[in-house]
């Protein structure tokens, strides 16, 4: 019974910076076409470098994530694998 819960968990993890990454995004996109609008006529610089931290953030824990994964699993190139200590004689 615990496995399912554990899993649901997991893939919070992961969905919760997606959004994150997501949602900066479209703050980034919005910001950027704000300009276009007759009201304002220019770039939200705000909520463009806001967008940017949370797209940056949440791009950054996924690629981590998986990166952390594959070099537990041995899928990386030789140069990312970690080092270990040289047995000196």
């Amino acid at each position: 019974m615990k496995a399912p819960f554990y899993r649901f968990i997991a893939i919070l993890l992961l969905v919760i910076p997606g959004l994150t990454a997501t949602y900066g995004f479209l703050a980034m996109k919005d910001a950027i076409f704000a300009q276009f609008n007759g009201e304002d006529g220019h770039v939200l610089w705000g909520k463009f470098i806001l967008g940017l931290i949370l797209f940056l953030l949440g791009v950054a824990f996924i690629g981590g994530w998986t990166f952390f994964r594959d070099r537990k699993r041995n899928y990386v190139a030789p140069r990312f694998k970690a080092k270990r200590p040289k047995k000196s004689s």
